[in-house]
């Protein structure tokens, strides 16, 4: 008896579905949150994004020009690998733009910040929001707030004060922003001074240890450390530091005593504040799970909800530890947290993509992290395998169809077959047996048992057994 599939018949080519996308047998009947609305008086998101084209027009003028002047093959944007502009460049700039090379220095740095222009040991490129600087708001509003973010690096802090101290008052300020954005019009500062002061011996109060057992007298082994110098640091300078650093990229204004949120300034403060809501009232409830049981959970969810989820995740996190929890999630076995894993990155954007780029030359993840860098380039996500070679997109279909194995069901695991870059299955299976993934015989044995014809299942056990065994 044979089957009326041949044993070759070609595959369909079609793109790989993410597994978040999968139809899944849950009932996810889940209430629809209202998007959030701005308070009162807030610009429309095209005016805010026209305040913030404007205040950053120089930095995106610096960035256009080296997108020009520093591309491959004609020049280098850096004396030292760590994003400072060369003496020979930054005047160059200065005389091609008509500008101080201080200037070209200060809009180098901000157009940094912002995200419009990337450095790459001593070569620049530009960022992908410069890209999109004029057509898309949404771009230009998360360059602002990046700057934004920011704002600590924007304006270097007075010299000489304690480190410490600086640090405490970076630590507290949301707190004072927050307070300026809900009074909505001038403080004095000596009112936001008194707020600063309460929330910095909170700050302290919150990590301060009582030791136990006798005292020793200072210099003495095993005696506790001098009380901390910061405790005397007059907060009042800092304050201002603080104050003109976040007027220096356009979040407030200062004068006659007073502070003032400026129309963006007022606005990133409430989007942190949503960002603060909504993870405090983490969709799914998975808000203080770790980055591998929070994956695990949204495992079910459609890709919106598991977008929200990731959203709240992270927003209750440092982004350097909640990026560098991720990738330790997608290194373990589970190949469907590795894909969820990169989903949940590209949530987290720019900030992610050193730690995306230090993992390619990490076998396991490095198709995951040329997809995610492709798209964080520009790439179409349609387009972006393309950047995989024919092992790497042979190894991540593997890696895929372990994961549709462990956690899918048996006609996603058939429908999977489609999505291999092989226009047949000899090729297919040839390949795979190649390519030496650690899961080759257990995804081509749950194949074998999924798929309704009987010859091309029977080719695949074979090529199962001669994986296990070794042989050819």
């Amino acid at each position: 008896m044979t089957s009326r599939i041949p044993r070759d018949s070609r595959l369909r080519l079609v793109r790989p579905r993410p597994l978040a996308a999968a139809p899944r047998a849950v009932n996810q009947r889940r209430p629809h949150r209202a998007a959030p609305r701005p308070p009162e008086g807030t610009p429309a998101r095209s005016e805010l994004a026209r305040m913030a084209r404007s205040g950053l027009a120089d930095a995106a003028r610096v960035a256009r020009w080296a997108d020009t002047a520093l591309g491959p093959g004609r020049g280098s944007a850096t004396a030292d690998g760590k994003a400072t502009l060369s003496d020979a460049t930054a005047e160059q700039a200065a005389r091609e733009l008509g500008l101080t090379t201080a200037k070209v220095r200060a809009d180098w740095d901000t157009a940094r910040l912002a995200g419009l222009v990337e450095v790459h040991g001593g070569t620049a490129r530009p960022g992908w929001r410069l890209r999109a600087w004029n057509r898309d708001d949404s771009a230009v509003l998360r360059g602002w707030v990046a700057l934004f973010d920011a704002w600590s690096l924007a304006h270097p802090e007075p010299a000489g004060q304690e480190p410490a101290a600086v640090a405490e008052v970076v630590s507290a300020m949301p707190q004072v922003l927050s307070f300026l954005q809900l009074s909505a019009g001038p403080v004095p500062v000596a009112q936001l001074l008194d707020l600063l002061e309460q929330r910095v011996t909170e700050l302290r109060t919150e990590r301060c240890e009582v030791p136990y057992g006798p005292r020793l007298e200072p210099g003495t082994p095993g005696a506790q450390p001098a009380p901390d110098a910061t405790a005397d640091t007059p907060l009042a300078p800092l304050l201002d530091w603080a104050l003109h650093a976040l007027a220096s990229v356009g979040a407030l204004t200062c004068g006659d005593g007073h502070a003032t949120l400026t129309p963006l300034g007022s606005w990133a403060v409430w989007v942190k504040l949503e960002q603060i809501c909504v993870a405090a009232q983490s969709p799914a409830g998975n808000i203080e799970q770790s980055a591998e049981d929070m994956l695990r959970g949204c495992a079910q969810l459609r890709p919106n909800a598991a977008r929200a989820e990731y959203r709240a995740w992270l927003a209750a996190r440092p982004v350097g530890s909640a990026v560098a929890e991720l990738l330790g999630a997608a290194r373990g076995e589970d190949a469907l947290l590795r894909g969820l894993a990169f989903e949940a990155l590209r949530v987290v954007g720019a900030p992610a993509e050193p730690d995306v780029r230090a993992v390619l030359d990490e076998p396991t993840l490095r198709p995951y992290a040329l997809l995610w860098l492709a798209e964080h380039d520009g790439a179409d996500a349609e387009d972006a395998h393309e950047v995989l070679t024919r092992q790497e997109a042979t190894w991540l279909w593997v890696d895929t169809a372990a994961a549709v194995a462990d956690h899918g069901e048996a006609p996603l695991l058939v429908r999977h077959l489609e999505s291999a870059v092989q226009p047949t299955v000899p090729a297919l299976l040839d390949e795979v047996r190649a390519v030496g993934h650690p899961r080759t015989v257990q995804v081509l044995v749950a194949l074998a048992a999924a798929h309704p014809d009987p010859a091309l299942a029977k080719a695949v056990r074979r090529a199962a057994f001669q994986v296990h065994t070794g042989g050819s």
